[in-house]
């Protein structure tokens, strides 16, 4: 306790102010203070005397003091007591102080938070509807993946940029013939990197690239980019003449933008000459000169010659030999100036990497060779605070900064360079074309020769008016890489985004069956239970707009009068709906406005593939059906906050006569996702039943999925691409039955002659057509749906749509199926699947040699997955979902 001494000494102190004539004491509570003085508090001395120690002390000694250092005082005086008054005082004293200090922070903390959550009452806008961002920005492959999901589910514009570019990479790592294809594969799954770029540049409305060179030689390479076509797409766009669906993302060079912050200011006009500045430190002390200038200088024997500059790594790639070679070769240049080259850090070569040490060990033989021994300073050690000083100092001596890569996909050193007064020399491949274009300062050369090197160095180092032409312009310009222009310039290229923001954000109210919400969505509620006895059926429904009166009897009154009107429905509701059934079989007894997935706190998504030969559900697709619902309606708590959704690549009218088959009600399920989620519906809702009685998708969802899809566009490509290489004809024709205004499906004639799903997209993204394509139906069918359509979108549509959470969905389905199957096991959501169901599949059909593979996609082992033992029973699918609800728990 002697670490707490001090803090005895100020209440000491508090105490014989207490006592002393005259002493101001008011204040303290808890015994700190003499009831029997009728002055206490009070100063005699007038208020500029008017002191209070137990205020000081809470206020500027306590402030900075761990509360449990009081604590720990409060008991040490507890321990000591004795019958002195002086010591219970003081006791008392310490535990007045202690619960100040504590009461001083609480009202610290709950500041805080009142201030945190009036900030987010500043940022909810809309009157409490959700608020989309207006745009998704997407950064490398799988950044870019994600946005592009999102893009999807939330139907705002995508920007992409893409930093160190997948194919470009590959390209590169096959030159240098150390790794073939497959090893590169399993290193850095490059594979799948480029299909992630590829998704992206399947959904962005804009790419921003650094330099154009990033457009033309790295884009370039990709399927979904082709410049030539980009230019015809963008033109017939102006024109207003229909580009069939076909679409190019736009692509903008916005340069980054740098702070200019650690950059001190220079005479534009001025000459830079600051060599006597050197030389008026060299005399100085040491504290007068930056140390990496004494570092650099005492290489040197005449430092004050123009310094050449490199700064980079020892990379093959930045060509550091043939600058010294080009350096030690040219008489001329070694005679007008020094080389400076800031190769990284480092303390023994010996124990850096392969490629790094080799370019050091070359650099040193090169300056032996040429005996330029106090011409070249290569120093071991620098930090990032000593950049802007060596770029200070070359600006100083009249220097040039160059930089010889080999290909240099932009060049941050070039602009850091010019910031600071320097020319520069840069090669002509890659992003320094760009630069020296817009800032007009400096040369380029080829970088495998070395006598232009030479040349253009001497150039700028011989002709004063030319390097101080290079140094101005530089330095008027930079203002075009500040991160001010690059915000002003992004924002603007942004603003240019078409928004595509939900319809049903605007047509839908906020409080649209909320009082609906509060009876029928808490089973465990006493007035809910009293109203579902009351009305005929689960699934019914009240559709209250105004709020309930605090009045039992004019509740009553009010619900009464719902059930009235909803008892009377609309001769339309009474009409024949989609596959000869009437209303009350398609729709329900009642009529729902909304889906009933609205209050739903679980749904179980039955998307099993089983199909026999010719395409048709098999029947252990309606075993499954039933066995999902007897497993879920077996417990009955988890049935009555339960759902079923059915996810299928059949049209809806095969999938309502599976059903009939199976003499399983429509309205059993809370969505059907048809033609491979091209169509949405929800049975029993009066959103989904048209002026017929008929049921029709969901008109928000095909709304969401329009963009950018041309039905014939779509279809006439498909049946263009799907011509038999031997001549013998088409090898699809276009099945009718089964396609819709947003589906095209064709009817596959021969499985052995028609291309992988990898081959067709590759092909329609080269010919601008950005969709969704799948071998579905046991490989008998071929379709093609919009890109912003799928069964895994689908289930995300619903969450964003009506707040079901795609944590509290579970899937089931198979062990095989179609093509998109991999789509839909990846996520959030719980996923069960059943062995033995589906003997096979379509994925024979997806994947081409060489491409990515499904582990890369989907794991083989996830908390989220569990699988049966292979029976097909109620009992054994329950058992699944409990595991996967107990473990996906643990994350």
């Amino acid at each position: 306790m002697a670490g707490n001494e001090w803090i005895n000494g100020y209440l000491e102190a508090i105490l014989d102010s207490r006592t002393a004539p005259g002493g101001g004491g008011g204040g303290g509570g808890g015994g700190g203070g003499d009831p029997k003085s009728p002055v206490a508090g009070a100063s005699p001395r007038g208020p500029h005397m008017n002191f209070n120690p137990t205020h000081y002390f809470v206020e500027e000694v306590v402030k900075g003091v761990d509360e449990s250092d009081l604590h720990r005082t409060w008991i040490k005086v507890v321990a000591t007591r004795n019958a002195r008054e002086r010591s219970t005082r003081l006791e008392n004293m310490c535990w007045r102080i202690w619960h100040l200090a504590r009461k001083k922070k609480q009202l610290e903390l709950e500041g805080l938070q009142r201030m945190s959550a009036r900030r987010k009452e500043q940022e909810q806008v809309g009157n409490g509807r959700p608020v989309l961002p207006y745009v998704i920005h997407g950064h490398y492959a799988d950044a870019g993946d994600v946005a592009a999901l999102l893009s999807g589910a939330l139907n705002v514009p995508m920007v992409l940029t893409g930093h160190s570019l997948g194919r470009n990479k590959l390209e590169q790592l096959l030159k240098q013939g150390r790794m073939s294809k497959e090893d590169i594969d399993s290193t850095y799954k490059i594979m799948r990197r480029i299909e992630g770029e590829e998704l992206a540049l399947d959904a962005s409305e804009l790419v921003i690239t650094s330099t154009r060179q990033e457009i033309d030689e790295q884009w370039g390479l990709y399927d979904g980019f082709d410049v030539k076509l980009e230019k015809v797409l963008r033109a017939r766009a102006r024109r207003g003449v229909s580009c069939h669906g076909r679409f190019m993302p736009r692509m903008v060079v916005i340069p980054p933008g740098m702070d200019f912050s650690n950059v001190f200011p220079e005479d534009i006009d001025g000459d830079g000459d600051g060599k006597d500045d050197i030389i008026s430190l060299e005399g100085a002390s040491p504290k007068s000169m930056p140390p990496i200038w004494a570092e650099v200088m005492r290489f040197l024997t005449n430092p004050h010659k123009p310094m050449i500059l490199a700064l980079s790594r020892p990379d093959p790639k930045k060509n550091i030999t043939t600058l010294v070679k080009a350096f030690g070769e040219c008489r001329p240049l070694r005679e007008l100036a020094n080389l400076t080259l800031i190769m990284g850090n480092r303390d023994d070569i010996d124990e850096m990497s392969a490629g790094n040490a080799s370019v050091l060990t070359t650099v040193l033989k090169l300056i032996d060779k040429y005996d330029l021994y106090g011409s070249v300073a290569f120093p071991k050690h620098h930090n990032q605070a000593d950049v802007p000083e060596i770029y200070r100092l070359a600006a100083k001596m009249k220097g040039v900064f160059i930089n010889p890569a080999l290909v240099e996909p932009f060049g941050l050193t070039l602009i850091e360079a010019a910031a600071h007064g320097l020319p520069i020399v840069a090669t002509k491949n890659g992003g320094p074309v760009d630069i020296t274009t817009a800032l007009n300062n400096g040369l380029l050369v080829d970088p495998h020769d070395q006598n232009a090197i030479a040349d253009a160095l001497l150039k700028l180092v011989a002709d004063k008016n030319l390097w101080q032409e290079c140094r101005r312009n530089g330095l008027r310009n930079i203002h075009l890489y500040s991160w001010p222009e690059h915000c002003r310039t992004y924002l603007t290229r942004i603003a240019g985004c078409r928004l595509r923001n939900p319809r049903w954000l605007k047509d839908t109210p906020a409080d649209a069956g909320a009082d609906e919400e509060e009876l029928l969505e808490d089973s465990m509620d006493a007035q809910d239970l009293s109203l579902r006895l009351s009305i005929d059926g689960e699934k019914n429904s009240l559709c209250i707009n105004e709020p309930l009166s605090s009045d039992p009897q004019d509740q009553v009154q009010k619900i009464m009068n719902k059930i009235k009107q909803s008892s009377a429905l609309p001769p339309s509701l009474s009409s024949v709906s989609e596959g000869g059934k009437n209303a009350a079989e398609a729709a329900g007894s009642v009529v729902n406005k909304y889906p009933v997935l609205r209050r739903r706190r679980r749904l179980f998504v039955i998307a099993v593939d089983c199909y026999q030969d010719d395409g048709r559900a098999s029947k252990k697709m309606l075993q499954v059906i039933q066995e999902v619902f007897r497993a879920v309606r077996s417990d009955s708590q988890m049935s009555k906050i339960s759902g079923f959704a059915l996810s299928t690549a059949m049209p809806l009218s095969e999938t309502l006569q599976l059903l009939q088959l199976g003499k399983i009600q429509a309205t059993d399920f809370d969505a059907l996702i048809c033609g491979s989620g091209s169509e949405v519906y929800y049975p029993g809702t009066s959103h989904c039943i048209d002026a017929e009685g008929k049921l029709r998708p969901d008109q928000d969802y095909l709304l969401h999925i329009s963009h950018r899809w041309s039905h014939d566009g779509a279809r006439q490509t498909i049946a263009k691409l799907m011509v038999a290489q031997d001549g013998s004809g088409d090898v699809v024709e276009q099945d009718v039955a089964s396609s819709n205004e947003h589906c095209v499906s064709f009817l596959i004639k021969d499985t052995k002659k028609v291309k992988t799903i990898d081959e067709m997209r590759e092909r329609l993204r080269m010919r601008g057509l950005r969709c969704h394509i799948m071998y579905c139906r046991n490989s008998t069918r071929l379709q093609v749906i919009p890109l912003l359509a799928s069964r895994s979108q689908a289930l995300r549509y619903l969450f964003v749509r009506w707040g079901l959470s795609v944590g509290n969905m579970y899937l089931i389905t198979g062990e095989h199926g179609d093509t998109d199957q991999e789509e839909m096991l990846s996520g959030l959501h719980k996923t069960v699947i059943l062995r033995g169901v589906t003997e096979k599949g379509s994925e024979a059909l997806l994947r081409s040699s060489g491409s990515y593979h499904r582990t890369d996609v989907v794991p083989s082992e996830s908390p989220l997955v569990s699988y049966t033992a292979g029976d097909l029973k109620a009992d054994e699918i329950m058992r699944a979902l409990k595991q996967v609800s107990k473990t996906s728990s643990g994350m």
